[in-house]
């Protein structure tokens, strides 16, 4: 009678995990595939994006912007407007200081991290390197400005 029991549990587990085998490979690739199709309509939204220095700035400067977001933004600034006019006699334009706000909200805004930050960095220093000096103030200003929980 036991030896009966034991047989029939074994089976009814062997069922129970067949159903979860089932379940796993037939149900959950769809969810993998939706994921999938959410992509590609993200890939075809950013293209939309406006690329004037205005509207990219508000995204920057909007503290629910996603990091996704203020990454294509950024990305966008460097490719269309990163290029800033030669200094004077020693002084920055004054397109710099457009940058600079730019540099100071990023260090402050809630859904950056440090790899948004020096890809900014980075990028906007190999377009301008005269400007190298006053883009790493910039950035030390707006890190040494952000709030310490």
């Amino acid at each position: 009678m036991d030896i009966e029991l034991i047989i029939k549990s074994i089976l009814g587990l062997v069922i129970v995990l067949g159903l979860l085998i089932f379940l796993l490979f037939f149900i959950f690739p769809e969810e993998d595939k939706k994921k999938k199709k959410v992509g590609v309509v993200k890939k075809t939204k950013a293209t939309n994006i406006d690329t004037s220095l205005a509207a990219l700035k508000k995204i920057v400067k909007n503290r629910m912007s996603k990091t996704e977001q203020l990454t294509i933004a950024l990305d966008l600034i460097i490719q269309h407007h990163g290029t800033i006019t030669k200094k004077t006699a020693g002084r920055s334009h004054t397109d710099f200081d457009i940058y600079m706000d730019i540099l100071f909200t990023i260090c402050r805004h809630p859904n950056t991290n440090k790899n948004i930050i020096i890809k900014f960095d980075r990028q906007l220093t190999n377009k301008n390197p005269e400007y190298k000096a006053d883009i790493n103030d910039a950035i030390t200003k707006g890190l040494n400005s952000r709030r310490v929980n």
